[in-house]
């Protein structure tokens, strides 16, 4: 195992390369019935996507342009973007079939709601008054995010029965729940949350929950969604400095972990938490440490460099 290196200087630790686990954690069932279902393997799977960046120059070439305006090695964006087909869905051959599934899937007429009550009128309910104040996009919507999971999920409030179900999935979803799409995979929700900064660094309007058509086009239009991967993998890489002490942008696999599971804050803070109590015991810190789809990334990662 490869041990960290601690900047005295800053109180940062340099999470490095490689993984922390010598095999691969678990992967979920439903990624692997998934891939059962359609005849294929997550060998398979992998290669696919790897052939998608092999194959295009053009889109190799948005990636490291992307990346750059984040201030990010495009390597994260490779690995987050490989990981999610290999274990999510099949990536299409050519990246020009995204921009044709992207144009067919604006022909659906898309509503953000649940149950018939629309996400702009659930979120006028008073339990969510108390993120009003927040300005950031991704500030308001993980906010809102909390409400749901801790006042709705799974329960009855007013006389009518939430799902136990994530946020996204309920209200934010409305073709295929619980489905991510495009080339990041990513769901409305996220892009919601990491609006304000792709339109900081990227100049795209700011998107609008109450225009859920503008969502959609934007996370399945490959040049509009690759800011959005590198805006999350950069809340990722900057949430960790500041909240937790470790400088993850070393380390591809933790930050395709993160892009994997969400919520970098959150867990930022637990991870500080646990380390705070170890620290207390006289234990060494533990590191951040990669899941299944970002033990891949880390494994492969010779490969997928050649594509860069």
């Amino acid at each position: 195992m490869l041990t960290a290196l601690t900047s005295t200087a800053m109180a940062v630790t340099v999470v490095p390369e490689g993984n922390r686990f010598e095999k691969q954690p678990h992967v979920p069932g439903a990624s692997t019935r998934r891939t059962q279902a359609g005849g294929s393997s997550f060998e398979a799977k992998y290669r696919k996507a790897y052939r998608l960046f092999e194959k295009d120059k053009e889109l190799v070439s948005k990636v490291r342009s992307v990346a750059r305006s984040y201030g990010i090695d495009p390597i994260h964006i490779v690995g987050a973007i490989v990981g999610e087909h290999t274990y999510n869905v099949d990536a299409y051959d050519r990246l020009q079939t995204y921009y044709v599934k992207a144009a067919a899937y604006l022909t659906n007429t898309i509503n953000f709601s649940y149950a018939g009550e629309s996400a702009e009128t659930f979120l006028q309910r008073p339990q969510f008054s108390k993120c009003d104040p927040k300005e950031d996009s991704y500030d308001l919507w993980t906010c809102r995010e909390q409400v749901w999971n801790s006042a709705f999920k799974g329960k009855s409030v007013d006389g009518k029965k939430f799902p136990n179900d994530r946020f996204s999935a309920t209200f934010f979803q409305p073709l295929y729940a619980g489905q991510t799409f495009g080339l990041g995979q990513m769901n409305p929700l996220t892009a919601l949350q990491m609006s304000d900064m792709v339109s900081a660094i990227s100049g795209y309007p700011k998107l609008d929950y109450r225009e859920p058509q503008k969502v959609y086009e934007t996370i399945m239009d490959p040049d509009r969604t690759l800011p959005y991967v590198a805006a999350v993998l950069r809340k990722s890489i900057d949430a960790y400095k500041a909240i937790a002490g470790f400088d993850i942008s070393k380390n591809p696999g933790i930050t395709s972990t993160l892009y994997n599971v969400g919520n970098p804050e959150a867990r930022a803070r637990a991870l500080a938490h646990e380390n705070q109590e170890r620290k207390e015991r006289g234990e060494a810190p533990r590191l951040p440490e990669e899941n299944y789809y970002g033990w891949l990334v880390n494994d492969r990662i010779a490969e997928l460099e050649k594509l860069l």
